[in-house]
């Protein structure tokens, strides 16, 4: 043993294999969600925001984006600079509206650029962070009892930060951090004195919980990834995608004779929207699917969203906001079960994992969603973010699906699926009035639609039929309309109000798409409903037929290009003319009078592909009798839309 010994030590040794350890420097950006709570001082009446899930506080569920830059050191020591903004939720209107105030303060963002210093454990990195911070805060004058807003004051304030975390790498080139920050704000001396009240003094305290994902660019963010690697192996139990929309639109004079509260202004308007969506899917386990989409959005529709029943803009949401205002707008549970036989290839997709799955399957899903999500398809018109962007192109606007004021519900749907058909049933949440953004399951909406498959001269082609019924808090029209003429003295919108009960709305719609010849399609469709009661949730149509083409730029050499043109004729119900015709206000529109004709829309657009996800398109739409009213109008609405995703 000892000569063998001795032998073994003359043999040259082996290095040992060096261990491959993840590198934090880089450029990296991303986004983050969480929820957070503020002060502003005595006597400054917070404004609650949602919380949702979480009780309301003076920032609510929260969220915004961030980029930055490390610099891993041979020590493991990290160092790094990080900006980010940070926007509160929406108002949560019933806590508002317990405990009404003279008058509210709120903050309208934060943002931050800080210096971050970390050490890492290989993939896992915590940290120390804190710098300069800044922030946008306002005061709203209210008419109590109602803390209606009949003034706002704003001011910029300046402050510091500091914070501790801890960020993960996890698969590809993604991380995931949790975070703590706290803010502190200089004070601000707001002078109420024009509006009866003295001087106030806001001193934002705010804190910050965080849950965000970066996506690390390395150090040259401008050139590919060696070899096409990243950092870490990828991972098909999840994905991540996200896209923005920015989409103005204005209009010139019309013809105005009169006007209401809810009509388009006759002198002519510009406004945008922007909404920023991320989309997050996660497999828990064969077959189990969570999704989670929170949306920024910002920016309003012509004249608040008022003043047509095919509203020009499907960006444009009822809760608009002049600084962004985040939702989590879609979490919802998916479990697939696979019947077996005949699979198919699934791709990756924002909300869809890729994979494979069943042909014959059932399918439920639980949670928070649009109804659009899963009924009502349409290959050629269903997205305004991508292709027409009035409400009564693309989707069957006499169907008075249930939602909030962003346009989501709660529920539960079921889907059996076959190679050439498919049915689904789904039961919702409905607002607890025309117009509420409170959903409740003390009413309900029910909806269920076949789908039909087929090929009309080897050219593919879906048939969709479905029928809703909703029971929801509303006001009988016929009835209100009498009772006004018997009492002249009142208010017709009052008597609609005082007269609210739990009513049913019922109606069907039928949406056809259909391939003519390769990247030519078209679309049609029809819906009605009973038009007795009060629109509770979408907008003021009772009947509507739409149709046109969709033809892809291949022709002319620009495969990623669309073309499209189609047209929409509005109705009304009798009763729901006189309604209108007395004075009344329906969800959008409202002249104060009307001369009832059917609402007419031409709408043409052109997508233009600027680079890959990246689209720029021109839309015009001619709508003529608004709101349905001869007397106003017609109105050409120019929009651009510049959309991108990943």
């Amino acid at each position: 043993m000892l000569p063998a010994a001795g032998f073994a030590a003359d043999l040259p040794l082996k290095a040992r294999a060096a261990r491959t350890l993840y590198d934090w420097t880089g450029f990296y950006v991303g986004g983050h969600f969480g929820y957070g709570d503020a002060s502003f001082g005595p006597g400054t009446h917070p404004l609650p925001e949602q919380g949702v899930f979480l009780p309301h506080s003076a920032m609510g569920l929260n969220g915004g984006y961030q980029l930055g830059y490390n610099r891993q050191l041979a020590n493991n020591v990290v160092l790094g600079i990080e900006a980010d903004a940070t926007f509160p939720g929406p108002l949560d209107t019933p806590a508002l509206e317990r405990d009404p105030q003279p008058f509210n303060t709120t903050i309208d963002y934060v943002g931050t650029v800080r210096g971050r210093i970390g050490y890492a454990f290989g993939r896992l990195m915590p940290y120390v962070t804190g710098g300069f911070a800044w922030g946008h805060t306002h005061v709203d004058i209210n008419d109590p009892p109602v803390s209606d807003v009949i003034a706002r004051v704003g001011h910029y304030q300046t402050g510091w930060t500091a914070g501790l975390g801890l960020e993960y790498a996890v698969s590809g080139n993604w991380t995931a951090k949790a975070e703590y920050e706290y803010v502190d704000l200089s004070r601000r001396t707001y002078d109420l004195s024009s509006f009866g009240f003295g001087d106030l003094n806001v001193e934002p305290r705010v804190h910050l919980f965080k849950l965000g994902l970066n996506y690390q660019f390395g150090d040259t963010p401008w050139m590919p990834p060696v070899d096409g690697k990243t950092k870490l192996p990828e991972s098909s139990d999840w994905n991540v995608h996200a896209q923005t929309t920015f989409l103005p639109q204005g209009y010139g004079p019309i013809h105005s004779p009169y006007a209401g509260p809810q009509s388009l202004p006759g002198g002519g308007q510009l406004q945008a929207t922007w909404t920023t969506t991320a989309f997050l899917g996660a497999r828990l386990w064969d077959g189990g699917e969570f999704y989670f989409n929170p949306e920024l959005a910002q920016g309003f529709g012509l004249n608040g969203t008022l003043g047509l029943g095919g509203f020009s803009n499907g960006e444009a949401q009822k809760a608009g906001a002049a600084f962004p205002k985040i939702r989590p707008q879609r979490y919802y549970f998916k479990q697939t079960f696979g019947l077996g036989g005949e699979q198919e290839d699934v791709a990756d997709a924002p909300n869809q994992l890729a994979g494979k799955r069943d042909i014959d399957r059932v399918t439920l899903i639980v949670g928070r969603f649009a109804i659009g999500d899963f009924f009502d398809g349409n290959a050629y018109a269903k997205d305004p973010r991508a292709d027409f962007m009035n409400w009564a192109m693309w989707a069957s606007a006499a169907y008075d699906f249930p939602a909030d004021l962003p346009g989501y519900t709660r529920g539960a749907v079921v889907e059996l699926n076959r190679k050439d058909w498919a049915i689904r049933a789904g039961l919702f949440q409905v607002p607890s009035a025309p117009n509420s953004d409170i959903l409740t399951f003390k009413t309900g909406g029910t909806a269920v639609e076949f789908e039909e498959r087929h090929a009309i001269f080897e050219q593919p082609g879906k048939l969709r039929v479905g029928v809703f019924a909703n029971s929801g808090n509303t006001a009988n029209y016929r009835e209100v309309v009498d009772l006004a003429a018997a009492n002249p003295a009142l208010d017709i919108n009052d008597i609609a109000t005082a007269t609210q009960r739990n009513r049913p709305k019922y109606g069907f719609y039928v949406n056809l798409e259909q391939q003519i010849v390769n990247d030519v399609g078209l679309f049609a469709r029809a819906s009605w409903n009973d038009g007795q009661n009060q629109i509770l949730s979408f907008t003021d149509i009772d009947r509507s037929i739409s149709g046109g083409l969709s033809i892809k730029g291949s022709r002319w050499g620009r495969p990623d290009d669309t073309v499209g043109i189609g047209g929409a004729i509005n109705g009304l119900s009798a009763a729901h003319r006189d309604f209108l015709a007395a004075g009344g206000l329906g969800l959008l529109i409202g002249d104060g009078q009307l001369n009832y004709r059917t609402e007419r829309i031409l709408e043409a657009y052109y997508a233009y592909s600027v680079v890959k996800n990246v689209t720029l398109t021109a839309d015009y739409q001619l709508i003529t009798n608004p709101a349905y009213n001869a007397d106003r109008g017609p109105v050409s609405i120019f929009s651009g839309r510049l959309h991108a995703e990943f």
